[in-house]
């Protein structure tokens, strides 16, 4: 194999423009991705009637895509750094793009949640690939901070972007256009892509594939997800879950055995000496379980307490979304200066405040007095805390691990979200039976019921965030290591089957 195909210097031969246009196109893409984890939500009533969904059926719409994009993310980072960073990333938005088609033409059950579980492979491979790209094409330091604070601002405002949009778009036009929107903006991208992107692999001595740890991670990761969508339906104390969980975990820890083994590990189990990576880590599952689930409860509480129409639920997120943009800026001029460990502990306190808030929301609730504070708080508290996690994140990682970096963290979240969203979910529907078993009389959706459903759980969300900021505190490093690289040849791409 030529020279041509080895690491790509990170700023050697490309403008500054081109550099932020390109910031500009994966982080669009990115952006997507992650408004289509949410915008599926609010479509959900219309996509049921349409398509004649049983109400338990109904959750796989959610489940499929899901469990391919948490189950492959990892397998997808890795690929990215053997195979070809703009590659992954232009088969993954392409893979994105035509199942989003696809899903719109959906003429039934099993077809919408085929291409739903298709569009989430096509997003495993893509999120990683895009933020590999961003991290090679940015020197660690003052410019990928910036560069970094854009990509949190996309990615933490993106869950309420998504339920404004699908508020909007299933109003208007009807639950097709929620995919449909991503067409014209995955095509633009696929156009421009090569014109501002890089090709880039790891610069390893090796091609090799871990064929098996890729199978028992994957299969790991697929299973954990579905056993919590699983549990929050069925229970956590079924034999199905349990036999799930177990399945998932014996995976998971074959996984590990294997890397330990391995010449070519498709995750190099050196990564995790990084303390601010794996603190950052650690944290990001934490704060993916709290905001997931917050995102989750408050649709719920402003639909079924106050009664907002889907519409009405996606603008009241405005304020939200406005304040993560605005101050993600703000976040990353704070890391730059004063380094992770000081700005991410303050981050999640005042995400956790504002979480706190949620959790004293009244049946009758006013969005002036009692939700646009929390909202404005929240948002802030996610500024401060996402752009330094995804910082930590990738800080002092080896351009030949930037992929498999990329798709850990992305791991972390999408893990994270499914089991927060599950036990905030069993937390709620808990609480709420057991408010109804006292108040003789009262119906389990009754506006108070759900409310002290909602508030007990928003009170274990909180816990979880004030958890992430003591181990940000303690384990984030003041002054992270720099990234060591290697320097070798790179023959060709070996299978490596055990």
């Amino acid at each position: 194999m030529s020279s041509q195909t080895m690491e790509i210097p990170t700023l050697a031969g490309r403008s500054d423009s081109r550099r932020w246009w390109a910031l500009g196109l994966v982080v669009a893409a990115q952006f997507m991705v992650v408004l289509d984890v949410a915008i599926v939500n609010v479509a959900l009533p219309s996509i049921k009637t349409d398509l004649h969904f049983t109400q338990e059926s109904l959750q796989w719409v959610v489940t499929a895509y899901a469990i391919l994009f948490g189950g492959a993310l990892l397998l997808g980072g890795r690929m990215a750094d053997l195979l070809g960073r703009r590659r992954l990333f232009m088969a993954g938005l392409a893979l994105f793009t035509v199942s989003s088609l696809l899903d719109g033409l959906a003429w039934s059950e099993g077809s919408l949640i085929a291409f739903r579980a298709l569009q989430g492979l096509g997003a495993a491979l893509l999120s990683p690939a895009a933020l590999s790209i961003l991290t090679t094409t940015f020197e660690e330091g003052r410019e990928r901070n910036i560069a970094l604070g854009i990509w949190g601002a996309a990615s933490g405002s993106g869950g309420a972007a998504g339920v404004l949009l699908g508020g909007v778009l299933t109003s208007a036009f009807g639950w097709s256009w929620i995919f449909f929107v991503n067409i014209p903006v995955g095509a633009l991208l696929l156009v421009v892509a090569p014109l501002l992107v890089h090709e880039s692999r790891a610069q390893v001595n090796h091609r090799h594939f871990d064929i098996t740890g890729a199978v028992s991670i994957t299969g790991g990761l697929m299973l954990l997800v579905y056993a919590m969508t699983h549990a929050s339906q069925h229970g956590w104390s079924t034999g199905e879950t349990i036999g799930l969980l177990a399945a998932s975990a014996a995976l998971v820890v074959a996984f590990i055995v294997i890397e330990l083994r391995s010449k070519a590990p498709l995750l190099p189990m050196r990564i995790f000496r990084l303390r601010t990576l794996a603190a950052s880590n650690a944290t990001s599952l934490l704060v993916a379980a709290a905001l997931f689930s917050q995102f989750f409860l408050l649709t719920l509480y402003m639909q079924q307490v106050l009664h907002y129409s889907a519409l009405k639920t996606g603008v009241a997120y405005v304020a939200l979304t406005v304040s993560i943009v605005a101050f993600s800026a703000v976040s990353q001029s704070l890391v730059t200066r004063v380094g992770i460990r000081r700005v991410l502990p303050v981050g999640l306190l005042m995400a956790a405040g504002a979480i706190v808030l949620y959790a004293r929301l009244p049946v009758h609730g006013h969005y002036f007095w009692d939700l646009l504070p929390a909202f404005l708080l929240s948002g802030v508290g996610l500024a401060l805390s996402f752009v330094p996690m995804v910082i930590g994140g990738l800080t002092g990682v080896r351009q030949s691990d930037a992929g498999v970096a990329s798709g850990l963290f992305n791991t972390s979240q999408q893990v994270g979200g499914a089991i927060g969203v599950a036990v905030a979910t069993t937390i709620a529907t808990t609480y709420t039976s057991r408010y109804v078993d006292v108040h003789p009389g009262t119906s389990l959706l009754a506006g108070s019921a759900l409310t002290h459903g909602f508030e007990i759980a928003f009170y274990v969300l909180a816990t979880l965030l004030v958890l992430a900021a003591a181990l940000a505190a303690v384990f984030v490093e003041s002054q992270p290591a720099e990234p060591q690289e290697e320097t070798s040849e790179v023959p060709e791409l070996v299978l490596e089957a055990a």
